[in-house]
């Protein structure tokens, strides 16, 4: 007999998603805190949003979080990675054969 662990996140008495993993599962409650809140202040604000609309963008933005902290200013952009390009060795050069006058005649 097989036996599974399994983590189930509970908003309002209501089972939301259920996961394998804690990490997984704590990530999802976290992400469903920063939409009640974001959902909140866009319910004090003096734009009309229908119900369905306030918790799409609500649950949008606590998703994309990251952008949307870089979108405020409040996180720098993760730098691209940068390559080290090493110097290409330039071939040396033949030196040019000069010719001298006695040579010639």
């Amino acid at each position: 007999m097989a036996v599974e662990s399994r983590f189930v996140v509970i908003r309002h008495g209501v089972e939301a998603k259920t996961f394998m993993d804690k990490k997984s599962a704590d990530e999802y409650d976290k992400m469903l805190d920063m939409a009640d809140n974001l959902a909140e202040v866009f319910t004090n604000s003096p734009i009309e949003l229908s119900d369905a609309a306030n918790e799409e963008l609500s649950i949008y933005l606590a998703q994309h979080r990251e952008e949307v902290l870089i979108a405020l200013l409040a996180k720098k952009p993760a730098a691209a990675k940068k390559t080290i390009v090493e110097p290409v060795a330039k071939p040396k050069k033949k030196a040019a054969k000069t010719t001298t006058l006695s040579e010639v005649s």
